[in-house]
C-alpha cells in the first residue's frame, strides 16, 4: 500500500477544467478544494501505475502550479500479515524480568 497527500496549486482560471483532469486519474482523490485554485489530493498506486508516476503526470496538467508532497505512507502489505505462531511467542512462557 502506497499512499501520497499532496497539496495541488492550480491557476484561478483553469480551476474548473484542472478538477477536471485531476479527477480522471485512477488512484486519485479529491479531498478539499478552496477557492484560491488549492487542492488537497491523495495519490495511491493502482495495478497499472505507481503513485509517483501518476504524481509526476498530474505536474503536467495545464494550470498546475506546483504539486507538494505533503505525506507519505508505504505499507509492505506481505509483511502486516500474520505470522504462524512461534515458540518465542508462547503466552505461557514468564516474561523476562
Amino acid at each position: 500500500m502506497n499512499i501520497c497527500g499532496c497539496l495541488v496549486h492550480v491557476a484561478p482560471t483553469y480551476t474548473a477544467s484542472a478538477r477536471s483532469a485531476i479527477a480522471g486519474f485512477d488512484g486519485v482523490e479529491i479531498h478539499a478544494e478552496a477557492e484560491d485554485g488549492r487542492f488537497v489530493v491523495v495519490v495511491e498506486d493502482t495495478p497499472d501505475r505507481l503513485a509517483s508516476e501518476t504524481i509526476m503526470d498530474l505536474h503536467q496538467i495545464p494550470g498546475v502550479v506546483s504539486l507538494t508532497l505533503t505525506y507519505h505512507h508505504f505499507e509492505d502489505l506481505a509483511e502486516t500479515r500474520p505470522r504462524p505462531e512461534t515458540p518465542s511467542q508462547d503466552s505461557s512462557r514468564r516474561p523476562l524480568p
